[in-house]
């Protein structure tokens, strides 16, 4: 089994017991106690777990946000919103853009005034709230269907023939060494064919997605123009990003 099909077998396992023993994990994966003492170290490293003696506990009540692709995750809805809100500030009538899949993200499309906009997005969980908007011109990528999110290549070849203005994009942590991070690889893709188009790039998310890392990098941060995240972000950890060349932006 590769590694990271074993980090993410941990985090299931954290999530439906609580806790896991490195003797448990060797037996399951058959490799030796070291290799999962190494496994357990890496995801501690990223803030997805704490180790204990013999074994590891989960990170606390974020840990099931960090799952992949839920539909959908309405903890901190009044920080997703507050976030929502303060995206708006950068759509005009006649923009078109894109809303990455994602929880932050549908509470933008719901605030979304009915005017002439074109939207790009391949969450369906977003065009069922924008169907309804009929000034909106509504584009769909297409692919096949993974739980909320369309995707496939055909999709990603079709979405780097775009000219896209704003881009909201989504992610699962935020970390100042692995930069922006998701679970699952299907949507790295998609992400950079979003992210290779845009002429704007704002990362919506709160505040617990701060120095947190999943698997898979699909971002550095320096490719991003702007985090909007909410109020909830100490002002030790903003002066931390911030050295960087992004802007972030709290939403009060």
């Amino acid at each position: 089994m590769l590694a990271a099909a074993r980090h993410q077998a941990i985090l299931d396992l954290l999530l439906a017991d609580g806790a896991v023993q490195v003797s448990q994990l060797s037996e399951r994966f058959g490799v030796t106690p070291k290799t999962v003492r190494e496994d357990l170290e890496k995801l501690e490293e990223k803030g997805l777990l704490r180790r204990t003696h013999g074994g590891a506990v989960s990170a606390g009540d974020e840990a099931e946000s960090m799952l992949p692709l839920q539909i959908p995750d309405t903890k901190r809805l009044t920080e997703k919103e507050a976030i929502a809100e303060r995206a708006l500030r950068y759509i005009a009538p006649d923009d078109i853009i894109a809303l990455d899949a994602g929880s932050t993200t549908l509470e933008i499309a719901k605030r979304l005034p009915n005017e002439p906009l074109t939207v790009l997005t391949n969450d369906l969980l977003i065009m069922r709230e924008l169907i309804g908007k009929d000034r909106i011109r509504l584009v769909v990528p297409g692919g096949y269907r993974q739980r909320n999110v369309l995707i496939g290549n055909e999709a990603i070849d079709w979405i780097g023939r775009l000219n896209v203005q704003k881009l909201f994009l989504s992610t699962t942590g935020i970390h100042e060494k692995f930069g922006l991070t998701v679970f699952t690889g299907e949507l790295i893709e998609l992400k950079k064919a979003y992210m290779e188009n845009a002429k704007e790039i704002y990362c919506v998310a709160d505040h617990a997605k701060f120095d947190r890392a999943a698997l898979l990098t699909f971002a550095a941060l320096e490719d991003i123009h702007t985090i909007i995240t909410d109020a909830g972000l100490d002002e030790d950890t903003l002066r931390r990003y911030e050295r960087s060349s992004l802007t972030i932006e709290r939403a009060i």
